[in-house]
């Protein structure tokens, strides 16, 4: 019995990588514009205040029309937004490999949606932690200040949790969760595992867009947090059922399992080794199983179904 188990668990993966092959010969084939990254912070940061009618001419939606340009002459001026800026110059002195990371990921786009076109993508300087790349359909912007790795001085005193993601392998999953914000339904209700399936959908697009990444790349984690949480799937998940959370509206429960957070409250022994946002992590594994068992299943369709629906027709058993 174990052997046919293992037999057909090989199959499987054969099947598998067979189809993902498929893909990425469909892929290679799909034409996309060359990438050419403007360097807006370049542009700003290296620039006088003679230059700034040039640069509201060429980049206007950076510059609210109710801002005097003495707001403008001051942020070139300002030590700190200096300061990110030559961090940013450090780490970033081209933008090749990130061109080619977008080229190929456009070419992912377009395999699932053929009307995308490739937008002018932007670099920016920018202090703000909560805005990290952006995908505004004819726009992409990406604050590198916000990828310079996660020993980088300008971040001591931030959350580590927070930190390790600002790291230059976060910007392309990063543009793909602002991608797929307009491409997945909205949880239809405060349940828990409404959560948990809206953000394994965002999560699943990671796999679709980025099939060369890591897991810990697409989620954010460390690889050391990809190994506990596959050598703890069965634990959490018993609790999860156990504690009948999956259904529950309790408005704690996101702050325990889904928001960013440095680790997961079990309200056990094991919450210190946990990471953060592992009910995001279970959800993915949700999706990864409904999708590897309705195959004949479009991905819009899946990211257009209920979290119910999705969930009771993901035959989704933990790994053991």
């Amino acid at each position: 019995m174990k052997n046919f188990v293992l037999m057909l668990g090989l199959l499987t993966l054969m099947i598998s990588c067979k189809e993902e092959g498929k893909n990425e010969e469909k892929v290679a084939e799909i034409p996309v514009q060359e990438v050419k990254i403007a360097r807006f912070d370049q542009k700003f940061f290296g620039g006088k205040a003679e230059d700034l009618p040039q640069l509201k001419a060429e980049f206007p939606y950076l510059f609210p029309k109710d801002n005097e340009d003495a707001v403008w002459i001051e942020k070139m001026r300002d030590p700190f937004q200096l300061k990110l800026y030559e961090e940013v110059q450090k780490k970033y002195p081209n933008t090749n490999k990130l061109e080619d990371g977008l080229e190929n990921l456009f070419r992912h786009i377009k395999l699932y949606y053929p009307e995308f076109k490739e937008p002018k993508v932007i670099t920016l300087v920018s202090d703000d932690l909560e805005t990290k790349a952006l995908y505004a359909g004819d726009l992409l912007f990406i604050p590198l200040s916000l990828y310079l790795g996660a020993d980088n001085y300008l971040y001591e005193g931030l959350p580590k949790y927070q930190v390790k993601q600002f790291v230059p392998e976060q910007i392309l999953p990063d543009v793909v969760t602002s991608f797929s914000e307009d491409k997945i339904a909205p949880p239809q209700d405060r349940t828990l595992l409404s959560l948990m399936v809206y953000f394994g959908k965002e999560l699943y697009m990671q796999d679709v867009l980025l099939p060369d990444a890591t897991d810990a790349v697409k989620i954010g984690y460390t690889p050391e947090n990809i190994e506990w949480a596959n050598a703890n799937e069965e634990e959490m998940w018993r609790y999860f059922i156990e504690n009948k959370l999956l259904y529950d509206t309790d408005p704690k429960l996101p702050g325990r399992f889904i928001n960013p957070a440095p680790f997961s409250k079990f309200y056990l022994s094991l919450d210190n080794e946990s990471p953060g946002r592992i009910g995001r992590w279970l959800g993915w594994q949700i999706v990864r199983s409904y999708m590897q068992n309705n195959k004949d299943v479009p991905l819009q369709q899946m990211l257009a179904m209920d979290a119910k629906t999705l969930f009771e027709n993901s035959k989704y058993k933990p790994k053991k």
